[in-house]
């Protein structure tokens, strides 16, 4: 594991304050996930103390979100040196959308739309996508669901100028993945992916009907094409006591 540099992640780089819309949490933690991205692994990251100062909130409130990151695989803490960038965790390659694995296991899968937003690429997104900065992406928050019953959050976003007319869609009555297929000509080719075990956070809990003892999947994604375009960038929260993966990668 790389030693931890001490030098904390510029603060010019991050917002000088958080928006009213959207709750506190999960604009930290969104924060956490994006310096993780940018900077390089062993980087200290700014202390639980700096950021609740900056943003105006309980240190208790960060230090959940830090939690998170940390559970994540995307940072790491050691004692007396603070919370750095983690090093990249190895990655799988799954083989199917939510709704054709269900679909295979005999399961009829469903979603809810939760958050259907516009925004455009930073560099940190643009570079998962692929895409230009200030690319147009519409970003999506789903609860899926099997038999009824839910089973994941997924949190995705996919390019308006790769597939526009897509936030036109009503993602809650059809497959996003049918739709691609069937308007854009996608094909999904093989997907690389991170998958860790993390507990769920309150908001999470809440809407799969678990507690916070029931640990989840959460799964990094970057699904591509046949061709090998990205298709879409996401982070999605499985039901560990629901749902098990099937990963086929390539031997090395």
């Amino acid at each position: 594991m790389a030693r931890p540099r001490n030098n904390p992640g510029d603060l010019a780089e991050l917002p000088t304050e958080l928006r009213s819309d959207r709750p506190k949490g999960d604009q930290i933690r969104e924060i956490l996930q994006t310096l993780t991205r940018n900077l390089s692994a062993g980087t200290v990251l700014p202390s639980e103390r700096v950021l609740a100062e900056r943003f105006g909130v309980a240190r208790m409130t960060v230090r959940q979100e830090v939690d998170r990151v940390v559970a994540e695989g995307l940072a790491a803490r050691r004692p007396g040196g603070g919370t750095f960038v983690a090093e990249p965790r190895p990655a799988r390659m799954l083989t199917s959308s939510f709704s054709q694995d269900m679909r295979a296991r005999g399961i009829v899968p469903g979603g809810k739309v939760l958050e259907h937003r516009i925004g455009t690429a930073d560099e940190a997104l643009a570079a998962e996508l692929e895409e230009p900065v200030g690319t147009p992406v519409l970003h999506l928050v789903r609860l899926r669901t099997a038999d009824g019953e839910p089973m994941a959050i997924e949190r995705t976003f996919l390019s308006l100028s790769r597939y526009p007319g897509l936030d036109e869609l009503d993602l809650s009555e059809v497959s996003l993945y049918d739709s691609l297929s069937t308007r854009w000509g996608v094909t999904l080719g093989m997907v690389s992916a991170s998958i860790i075990a993390a507990p769920p956070d309150a908001s999470d809990c809440e809407l799969l009907g678990i507690d916070a003892t029931t640990p989840c999947l959460i799964i990094t994604s970057a699904p591509r094409t046949a061709s090998g375009e990205v298709i879409e960038f996401g982070r999605s929260v499985y039901r560990s006591d629901r749902y098990d993966i099937t990963i086929a990668y390539r031997a090395t």
